[in-house]
């Protein structure tokens, strides 16, 4: 019985038949099988076509706009980091230390447009989104459209970074409800507190300032608004001649 040849035995025999055949046209169908080893006879210069026609189907299939959206899309989703919501808290509790932000401010976690809010137990959350948390609560009735209110104010954003102040501007503001010249959510924030209190408000985006150079707002991001009520006053028309104003007391 004749044993067989091994592996590397039926490799190199493969080799040797194309090697010592240069001149010698073999037909693609002429093949030699030992051991599982299928040797496709033919010349050098068959060899080197056959290659060059494999990589000219790969390169056809890599163009191909089926196999290059898979291929991007498989890149972007290993691309993508996970949602670290540790690191990002731990992040923006640093940068609010640097700004030099309130006790208590709130936190904010942000992964791109999505933005989680960490606060107390002691803040409230309306439907609007809107979240808000009494300082103190004052005494007497809450202002109402037509009605002119007297406060003070400091305004935050997300890294605790102070942006305005009436405090330091060294006169509380002065602005007549209803009339649509507050912030929607500064306007729904103050519009039931009562005079002497003080709360903190977390305005959302939906609800929060214009955005634009001559505003202090660069960016659609949460705000926060610490508030003082001073007072409360009724408004009355006035008309003397031809000149008519508003007086409040």
């Amino acid at each position: 019985m004749e044993p067989m040849p091994s592996s590397r035995s039926v490799l190199s025999s493969c080799n040797r038949m194309v090697v010592l055949a240069p001149s010698r046209r073999v037909s693609a169908s002429a093949k030699r099988k030992e051991k599982g080893v299928v040797c496709i006879l033919g010349d050098e210069k068959n060899v080197e076509e056959g290659k060059i026609r494999r990589r000219a189907a790969f390169s056809l299939l890599l163009a191909s706009p089926v196999l290059s959206v898979a291929f991007s899309a498989y890149a972007k989703s290993k691309s993508m980091n996970p949602y670290d919501e540790r690191r990002l808290l731990q992040q923006n509790k640093k940068i609010q230390e640097a700004n030099r932000a309130p006790e208590d401010f709130p936190n904010f976690i942000r992964e791109g447009f999505e933005v989680k809010v960490v606060t107390s137990d002691n803040y409230i959350t309306r439907d609007s989104g809107l979240m808000y948390e009494d300082i103190k609560v004052g005494t007497g009735n809450s202002p109402k459209d037509g009605q002119q209110i007297i406060f003070h104010y400091v305004g935050y954003n997300e890294a605790g970074r102070r942006i305005d102040s009436t405090y330091i501007q060294g006169s509380p503001a002065k602005i007549r409800l209803g009339n649509g010249t507050l912030v929607p959510g500064f306007e729904e924030g103050i519009r039931d507190m009562k005079p002497g209190g003080k709360r903190r408000i977390i305005i959302p985006p939906e609800l929060g300032p214009p955005v634009g150079p001559s505003t202090f707002f660069s960016a659609k991001q949460f705000e926060v608004f610490d508030v003082e009520l001073l007072a409360v006053q009724d408004c009355q028309r006035r008309t003397i001649a031809f000149y008519s104003d508003v007086v409040c007391s």
